[in-house]
């Protein structure tokens, strides 16, 4: 769990940092507008500050269960995200295929589909 003394917008933009990357978490930043300023600071405080902080699950794990629920939802531009950190998480490909052949079966075969068909554009961008 994060310290106590911490602000959790602080931890939270630092492990979303790690996580995504300087130039993702970047673009996001520069994009905040009026409506979604609020949103983005829920985000980097909650999921990423309060839940992404904590001990109970390491970063490889977290990620390995985010690409499964999205894949689940079709939430195909956050997989692609994800699919990125999950390799910044140090997932390797063969275990994010393997992620993805698991969600085959309890997600729906289209849903892994879609999934290959999104890493598979990912990680030629690493090439």
């Amino acid at each position: 769990m994060t310290d106590p003394y911490t602000d959790p917008y602080d931890a939270g933009m630092t492990v979303r940092r790690e996580v995504l990357g300087d130039a993702h978490v970047d673009r996001a930043n520069a994009a905040i507008t009026d409506l979604t300023e609020e949103f983005q600071q829920f985000i980097t405080r909650y999921a990423w500050g309060t839940v992404w902080t904590r001990p109970g699950l390491d970063r490889r794990s977290r990620s390995m269960i985010t690409l499964t629920a999205l894949i689940a939802r079709g939430h195909h531009e956050e997989l692609a995200m994800h699919i990125r950190a999950a390799r910044r998480n140090g997932l390797t490909i063969d275990e994010i295929k393997e992620v993805i052949l698991q969600s085959a079966i309890y997600c729906g075969v289209p849903d892994a589909n879609s999934a290959f068909r999104i890493a598979s554009t990912v990680l030629a961008e690493e090439i």
